[in-house]
């Protein structure tokens, strides 16, 4: 591996973890939290969050992930592969597309109109959980790929 696919892998990795510990700090803190509280508060609550979260510090790891991952996956289909790298890049797309597919419409569904908190809110926690463990596993394959310099 060159200097240039190790910073790749680092950046994906970098980025996988800290968009993982984002989405479980979600799932195991806010969440719960937000359980507690009349629906209309949460609903409030949960715009609030949508808004704050498309700015720079966390779309530039939202999306500099993605294209890191895919670089990542783009170098060990042309070089010679390794499997964490390839998984781990695997799964960090897979957390990129949950969020595209899933959280993103029940985000954009939550902003436009009145929900039901009750049926919004599991649907969103499974996508959550789900790209939040994609991430982690992600963050931790492409990490261990670098210990193996094969």
């Amino acid at each position: 591996m060159n200097t240039l696919e190790t910073a790749t892998v680092v950046t994906a990795a970098a980025c996988a973890g800290v968009a993982g510990g984002v989405y479980f700090s979600f799932s195991a803190l806010v969440l719960p939290a937000l359980r507690t509280r009349a629906a209309s508060d949460a609903v409030a609550a949960m715009r609030a969050v949508n808004v704050a979260a498309v700015r720079p510090p966390f779309m530039l790891v939202f999306f500099g992930g993605a294209v890191s991952a895919a670089a990542v996956a783009v170098f060990e289909l042309v070089g010679e592969t390794h499997p964490a790298r390839i998984a781990g890049a695997a799964l960090a797309l897979v957390a990129f597309g949950i969020t595209v597919v899933r959280n993103v419409p029940l985000n954009n569904a939550l902003a436009g109109g009145s929900p039901d908190w009750q049926r919004f809110e599991p649907r969103w926690r499974r996508a959550n959980h789900a790209r939040a463990a994609a991430s982690i596993l992600a963050a931790v394959a492409l990490a261990a790929s670098l210990a193996d310099r094969s």
